[in-house]
């Protein structure tokens, strides 16, 4: 019978100790299939340097980073930039030191749910089952330390599960930045256009004090005409004429600059309408952003099961229309607070026969009005009528906004 060489994770560096090679008698098995190493966990010293910066910045948060160092007795460790803090706790996680041994303390302390949720595995295929369902449900800082300092886990799925936590924070950095970019476009619009609301009031003052000096000035030629008019001498009739002329033209004058008034006035009140719009957008963008930080601080909660929120337990959703790669995102959401959302993309490939059994299924429905055709969207509110369901306009096809809307209907769930 041909034996088999137990060696240890291909994950470890190159300095451990290689355990030497034990004869055992089994049948040939795949190596997802080996039983687990007689080992205990391993150490945050014990991984690959590759590892450190992930495990640093997806399992702890910059709160802990700084806890731990004013614990050392790190000069700055209050008024270090987070950046700095990450740094250090990664050349920390390196070394077998009192740092490195308090960093990887900290790590079991916080994942402890998580380390023993994983425990119940004995092969990397089982460590893999679980690492599928906690990525499932958003559970991604205590599954991924888990995962990493298991005894079953070998090269291949420490590799596989890196590279998700790395393409997951791609895709939040992604969407943040976007709906940062864009609050950020707005708030400078917004204060161009307060400045130019300024200005203009500035010239309405002008002009509406020069009006009030015409119309004093207007109202001395009268009087200065009616006594002209009164006097008996033949040459005041020729003073009289040129008052009138000049009367006429001071008049004239007071009528074109009511005009400008006017049209200034109009021009202010078209621009506040357009500053209260910008001012109400900036407003959505920012209780979206909130949603969207809030869900993942939930997300990122050491130690603590995730609780489906009331506003979705049981509930089945439909989104309609959006970005293809975007409906993952959307149904990883969904899924972690509890509910289950169903897809269709509006018509482009997905048959428009399939909206009606798809309402049918779902307790509410939504579509992003910037990424949904007219006709699609005019189905989902027919269906959703005839069949007395709600339904939820987006305003963009952002995670933001989802989050943003997920999160209105965990207010309502509340009161």
């Amino acid at each position: 019978m041909p034996t088999l060489p137990v060696s240890a994770p291909l994950f470890r560096t190159a300095s451990m100790p290689m355990p030497p090679p034990v004869a055992i008698p089994r049948p040939p098995i795949a190596s997802e299939d080996l039983a687990l190493p007689a080992k205990g966990r391993d150490r945050i010293w014990e991984l690959s340097p590759n590892l450190h910066c992930s495990v640093v910045g997806t399992c702890l948060s910059t709160g802990d980073l700084r806890q731990l160092f004013v614990k050392l007795n790190d000069p700055d460790a209050r008024t270090a930039s987070d950046h700095a803090l990450h740094g250090r706790a990664v050349r920390a996680a390196g070394q077998k030191e009192v740092a490195g041994k308090l960093l990887n303390k900290l790590l079991d302390k916080r994942h402890e749910a998580a380390i023993r949720r994983f425990a119940k595995a004995r092969t990397a295929a089982e460590v893999r089952v679980l690492w599928q369902e906690a990525l499932e449900r958003g559970d991604i800082p205590g599954a991924y330390w888990a995962v990493l300092s298991h005894p079953a886990t070998d090269g291949p799925l420490a590799q596989e599960v890196y590279g998700e936590v790395h393409m997951l924070s791609h895709l939040v950095g992604m969407s943040n930045r976007a709906d940062i970019a864009r609050l950020r476009h707005l708030e400078q619009e917004l204060g161009a256009r307060d400045d130019r609301i300024a200005r203009l009031e500035e010239r309405l003052h002008q002009l509406g004090a020069a009006r009030e000096a015409l119309a004093r000035r207007g109202t001395e030629l009268e009087q200065a005409a009616r006594r002209q008019a009164m006097a008996p001498a033949p040459a005041a009739q020729a003073d009289d004429e040129a008052l009138r002329r000049r009367l006429t033209d001071e008049q004239a004058r007071s009528a074109l600059l009511a005009e400008r008034l006017a049209a200034q006035g109009e021009a202010v009140a078209r621009l506040t309408g357009r500053a209260e719009q910008a001012e109400g957008r900036v407003a959505v963008l920012q209780g979206e952003l909130a949603a969207l930080e809030a869900t993942l601080a939930e997300r990122a909660e050491p130690g603590e099961a995730q609780r489906p929120a009331p506003a979705l337990q049981g509930q089945t959703l439909l989104y309609v229309g959006g970005r293809p790669k975007q409906v993952e995102q959307l149904r990883a959401l969904a899924a972690r607070l509890g509910g289950v959302l169903l897809s269709h993309d509006g018509g482009v490939e997905d048959s428009p026969t399939l909206l009606p059994g798809l309402v049918s299924q779902a307790d509410i429905a939504f579509f992003p009005v910037d990424c949904v055709s007219h006709h699609a969207a005019g189905q989902v509110k027919r269906l959703c009528r005839e069949a007395r369901k709600p339904f939820v306009p987006l305003r963009t096809a952002s995670l933001a906004s989802f989050a943003a809307a997920v999160g209105a209907m965990d207010a309502v769930a509340a009161e």
